[in-house]
């Protein structure tokens, strides 16, 4: 049924864009678009290529994302051309498309051939996609102006791209919580990670990004990418950062679950994602996202006073001293979309204080953003702490006890609506 919604969806969204990248192009002096798909290289050294997913602004269109060698042309009052790669050739299978509405409102056309088509009347040409693809082809390649117009085109997401998102979502929290069950059952990261694509039904490979499965220690790896075939003797935590991509679009979900007997690093737990849930709430139209940041720390610095892991100082305090910081090192969260870290969030540098914010913009309706606060136990980051001025307000004996648990990160998708936030995260949660 949901599937179905997303296919009603689609052609309203696709004469969204036309009106969009008509104005991008009148905009910036040009008379068309073509779109490169893009291919994937081939590793140094060898005749084995990388996994392909497709060029962002292709992808928006139209939700292809491993149609290598595809070009979309796109004109000002004319129906937008697609040209798939369909060659003659025993060694690969060549995707297939099934018959959808969306189809009525692109021309397709076949090709054997992998470089650009020939254009009759593109008048002055702009060509987006991977220069490694674009030789050969005529017209202005990836002009500065003109890309920046197209991607500020994605930041404030169509109903058919909310809605793809949420379907994402619902997906990928399938996965969740058969990796949660995993865990459970003294299952090892790889095991996990097995166990997450199977309920997902989606490959490590097509999957958003690489999945971070850590246990233990191994969660405070904020971008931990092994998958230990082991389990630890004492299973004392998991966190697992997993999305799905589902017609282009990423989820991006994070959720720690505490080992049995771990009551103390399951209380922090908690605490974390009340504060996360009060942060997605602060999510709607004219919000400063930079406020959100700034109200995460805030949050981190009570619940470091309320479980004892500093006391002595006021939030205020600790967060101006870097306390937080420590902590909680990375930003509260960036875009979502057809890219897992979705483009356009930075028009201006991020603060001193959060210099990996990925987001500085204030919030406007049609917005998709995470939400992810964080707690780790770091050494290199708590070290300095516990060796400096601060250190007597920092329980060093409570931190090497937690430490073996890495750390928490709780992460929901939220899109911006007229009236506030939309959780897609938690609205999923209660349908699966």
């Amino acid at each position: 049924m949901f599937k179905q919604s997303v296919l009603t969806l689609q052609p309203e969204h696709l004469s969204e864009l036309q009106v969009r990248y008509e104005q991008a192009l009148a905009d910036n002096g040009y008379d068309s678009l073509l779109i490169a798909s893009g291919a994937a290289p081939y590793r140094y050294g060898d005749d084995q290529a990388w996994h392909f997913q497709g060029y962002g602004p292709f992808v928006h269109w139209t939700g292809l994302t491993g149609q290598e060698h595809a070009w979309l042309w796109i004109r000002a009052g004319e129906k937008p051309v697609l040209w798939l790669y369909q060659p003659i050739d025993f060694w690969h299978a060549s995707p297939t498309l099934p018959e959808e509405p969306w189809q009525q409102c692109i021309e397709l056309r076949g090709r054997q051939e992998t470089g650009a088509p020939e254009l009759e009347s593109p008048g002055r040409l702009a060509v987006l996609g991977d220069p490694a693809c674009l030789d050969g082809a005529p017209g202005d390649h990836n002009p500065m102006g003109l890309v920046r117009a197209i991607e500020e085109t994605r930041v404030r997401k169509t109903d058919y791209e909310i809605e793809c998102l949420s379907v994402a979502n619902r997906l990928a929290l399938q996965g969740h919580r058969a990796a949660r069950e995993a865990f459970l059952a003294g299952e090892s990261e790889f095991g996990i990670s097995l166990a997450y694509q199977q309920a997902t039904q989606q490959r490590e490979a097509d999957a958003p990004y690489h999945s971070i499965i850590g246990l233990n220690e191994h969660a405070g790896t904020l971008h931990y990418q092994y998958y230990d075939t082991r389990t630890p003797a004492r299973p004392r935590s998991l966190l697992i950062d997993a999305g799905v991509r589902f017609r282009g679009y990423c989820s991006d979900i994070t959720r720690t679950i505490p080992g049995p007997g771990e009551g103390r690093f399951s209380a922090l737990v908690h605490g974390l994602e009340s504060i996360q849930r009060r942060l997605c709430d602060m999510v709607g139209p004219g919000v400063d996202y930079i406020d959100i940041h700034r109200k995460a720390h805030l949050g981190v610095a009570a619940l470091l006073s309320a479980s004892g892991l500093v006391s002595g100082m006021s939030d205020e305090s600790m967060v101006e001293a870097g306390i937080t910081r420590a902590f909680f090192p990375h930003g509260i969260g960036h875009y979502l979309g057809v890219q897992v870290h979705d483009v356009a969030g930075k028009p201006t540098p991020a603060p001193v204080e959060a210099p990996f914010l990925r987001l500085t913009r204030k919030l406007e309706k049609g917005m998709v953003v995470t939400i992810e606060p964080g707690l780790y136990f770091i050494p290199s980051l708590l070290q300095p702490l516990l060796e400096g001025r601060l250190a007597t307000h920092v329980n060093g004996r409570l931190i090497e006890e937690l430490g073996g648990c890495g750390g928490i990160r709780i992460e929901d998708n939220v899109a911006v609506m007229a009236g506030g936030a939309r959780n897609l995260t938690r609205e999923a949660e209660r349908q699966v």
